[in-house]
């Protein structure tokens, strides 16, 4: 376990898009070192997967770096979903860790669909591509019969990297419940898709997941030839580890609101709500139950915001004037969804723009930001979210979707805009250290620009209503 005395908390933080090694100080919450790189795929062979010794190698690098300036005490992880890793018994990969936005699972799809659990067992809807984990290990097992022979574990993708530090394997519910297939929430054990029965013939896969742990537990100590490459003490403790998104939801579990939703932003942007209206969750709207930190199911909501805001603008940095921003507000400039089809509330809507198209960068930033804000507002509402809204990652820092959120949603925007992120203080927290966490406050918006913005959301429900294509 951790030391009393202890200060430095070193997070594995991987997304989607890119992967971070963060030192968190625990006198004040802030970062005191901060390590980033692409998060690359590999096209082949097998299949596209991540360059696992690329990132082990940075990971390393970081901690290495880390020691040396400052120390680490501890080290937690966290890491997006829809992802594992098999395992042999040697602790080599058995297979590469599949990008699960590779479409080889659909290949597999028809059988799949007739051996995959209702969505009122499991809360995991059907998703495409490689999206719900059950479908990529079926896909797997039957392309690659040999080496899926040869795995001893299954490991979720944060346990995978506990494991490369510690050699102790383990499962873990956050990760097995972000619509994997594999885990039914309310019961709090593995789906039907896993076990096999008398009456149910599933995969059999149960014998291949390691024991289950809480995600705060401390697996083990840093293997020696860890410590020895890095620096770190060998009895440095290393934490099971936490899907993203509830690592972000994680420090306003304790923070005394009753009924808040928290937005995850990145390359996803990922609605969770507490404590809101029970309603039920339409599975083709990219609705889900995930698993929070204490084990709890939570109604969560979900498109690929960040993806759609770069596809949309390029990725490049603007600083837009208020001129532009009364253009598109005054203008009706409009994204429609779905920008990136497939997943979220309107899957299957084809991208157009209401009035007109954004004639520079300047416009388009904002009303990019402005999609999102309102996709994000649409997906509050499809999991029944009430009270305020706390909004972790990049897009905190972004005005323009913070003001359009609030003017359309009619309810306080906190943005965390301290100088750490939700995933990294969730997993500090996940150790038993709150790192002097403070919920944020609201933001001031700009009232001269109020009725503009309502009218703005009001108009664009409205076109939203009036769409007759499927979702």
């Amino acid at each position: 376990m951790m030391n009393a005395n202890a200060r430095f908390v070193a997070v594995i933080d991987i997304g989607k898009t890119n992967a971070k090694v963060v030192l968190i100080d625990l006198n004040d919450g802030s970062e005191a070192a901060v390590y980033k790189t692409a998060n690359t795929v590999t096209s082949g062979p097998p299949y596209p997967h991540f360059d696992i010794d690329r990132l082990f190698a940075f990971i390393l690098d970081a901690l290495q770096q880390m020691v040396a300036v400052h120390g680490v005490d501890a080290v937690s992880i966290t890491t997006h979903g829809a992802t594992a890793a098999l395992v042999a018994s040697d602790g080599s990969l058995t297979l590469p860790v599949l990008d699960y936005e590779f479409n080889g699972p659909d290949e597999t799809r028809k059988d799949y669909e007739a051996l995959r659990p209702p969505f009122d067992e499991t809360g995991s809807p059907p998703l495409p591509i490689g999206l719900n984990l059950g479908s990529q290990l079926y896909w797997q097992a039957r392309h690659f019969p040999d080496a899926f022979a040869r795995t001893k574990w299954i490991l979720m993708y944060p346990q995978y990297w506990a494991l490369r530090l510690t050699g102790v394997a383990a499962s873990e519910a956050t990760s097995l419940g972000c619509h994997t297939d594999l885990w039914t929430p309310w019961e709090r054990k593995f789906s039907t898709l896993v076990e096999q029965s008398q009456d149910k013939m599933g995969e059999d896969w149960q014998p291949l997941f390691p024991p289950m742990a809480l995600a705060g537990d401390c697996l083990g100590a840093i293997k020696p030839e860890i410590a020895t490459l890095t620096g770190l003490a060998p009895s440095t403790p290393v934490y099971c580890g936490i899907h993203d998104s509830n690592a972000s939801l994680l420090p306003y579990l304790s923070g005394g609101e009753v009924s808040f939703a928290v937005v995850s932003t990145g390359t996803w942007i990922v609605s969770m709500a507490i404590g809101g209206h029970v309603i039920a969750l339409d599975p083709a709207r990219d609705t889900l139950v995930n698993v929070n930190a204490q084990g709890n199911p939570t109604p969560t909501a979900r498109f690929m915001g960040g993806r759609e805001f770069d596809m949309l603008t390029g990725g490049a940095p603007c600083t837009p004037t208020d001129a532009d921003l009364q253009a598109v507000l005054q203008g009706n400039i409009m994204a429609m969804p779905s920008v990136q089809q497939g997943s979220g509330p309107f899957p299957d809507r084809a991208h157009r723009w209401f009035d007109r198209a954004p004639e520079n960068p300047a416009e388009m930033h904002i009303a990019a930001a402005f999609y999102c804000a309102l996709m994000t507002a649409t997906c509050l509402d499809l999991i029944g979210a009430t009270g305020p809204i706390f909004v972790e990652g990049p897009f905190s820092q972004n005005q323009y979707y913070l003001a359009m959120l609030q003017a359309a949603t009619k309810r306080d925007v906190r943005p965390n805009t301290g100088g750490s992120t939700g995933t990294g203080l969730g997993a500090v927290m996940l150790i038993g250290q709150s790192a002097n966490y403070t919920l944020p406050t609201p933001i001031d918006l700009i009232l001269s620009n109020l009725e503009a913005y309502e009218n703005y959301a009001i108009a664009y429900k409205i076109l939203l209503e009036k769409m007759t294509s499927p979702f």
